[in-house]
């Protein structure tokens, strides 16, 4: 079964969500500044959305460790 690029981009953003709230957390925990944090929590979820969604991408024509898919006929 392949994978569509708007599922890809479904899970990307769905890992982002949690990904920026934990580095939001641990820039508040070091430097106890709330807006620093939401801007860096921020700009890392946009530029690691992007970063994700092309690796998953490019791991789609990687054929290490995939299976080809039996058919089944009754």
């Amino acid at each position: 079964m392949e994978e569509t690029h708007s599922r890809s981009l479904a899970k990307a953003f769905s890992w982002r969500f949690i990904a920026t709230i934990i580095t939001t957390a641990i820039v508040w925990i070091l430097t106890h500044e709330g807006k620093f944090a939401a801007t860096v929590g921020l700009l890392d979820t946009a530029v690691k959305i992007l970063v994700y969604f092309f690796h998953e991408r490019a791991w789609l024509r990687i054929p290490f460790g995939k299976r080809k898919s039996e058919e089944f006929t009754i």
